[in-house]
């Protein structure tokens, strides 16, 4: 427990150098989390390109306004909550593109980006590799169906492990707005995943 405490005294003190101007303390800033924003991105948005996108903008915006932060909220919901409203952005445009499908075309057919590396491990067991693949299609469709706040409750409380408070700070919402969303994406996923759980 010390060390946490000990790395929030440390964060502050790089936040407040870098808000002075400090490039070192900005870059150790980004280096402690560009790998967590990268994958929050990925998980919700499944396009590297769009990810990658995302990751830019956040670290630009941080750069931005890191003056505008006053320590009202921790740095990591702050960096989250800009992520996750420029993931909204992007998954706004896509539904209005129609472009949802994180499955690409690969040599054998569809290629779901997210999981190439489980897929050439399943290839030993061809009925397992079948299951899977179907698994993570329906997952994918029902992922699609929820709307772009349910998907980003869901994905924030089930891929990134984060506690309901957390996730209403970072969505600027309630803790019980945030249950109730993730209730009712929980609810349609499975109806969606049917059979499958």
């Amino acid at each position: 427990m010390a060390h946490k405490a000990g790395f929030q005294t440390d964060e502050k003190a790089l936040i407040q150098a870098a808000q002075k101007g400090d490039q070192d303390a900005f870059g150790q800033l980004v280096r402690a989390y560009d790998q967590s924003v990268l994958r929050l991105a990925m998980n919700l948005l499944r396009s590297p390109e769009d990810a990658q996108d995302v990751y830019q903008e956040a670290f630009l915006r941080v750069y931005r306004n890191l003056n505008n932060f006053r320590f009202d909220c921790s740095f990591h919901t702050w960096l989250y909550r800009i992520v996750t409203n420029l993931c909204l952005d992007h998954m706004r445009k896509r539904k209005v593109r129609k472009e949802e499908s994180s499955l690409v075309e690969g040599s054998d057919g569809p290629v779901d980006r997210m999981d190439t590396l489980q897929e050439s491990r399943a290839e030993s067991d061809p009925q397992r590799t079948m299951f899977a693949g179907e698994l993570r299609e329906r997952i994918q469709k029902a992922l699609s169906e929820l709307s772009a706040r349910e998907r980003m409750v869901f994905e924030l409380r089930h891929y990134q492990g984060l506690k309901l408070r957390n996730i209403g700070e970072i969505l600027g919402t309630t803790e019980e707005a945030a249950k109730n969303c993730l209730f009712r994406a929980t609810q349609k996923m499975r109806v969606a995943l049917g059979d499958f759980v």
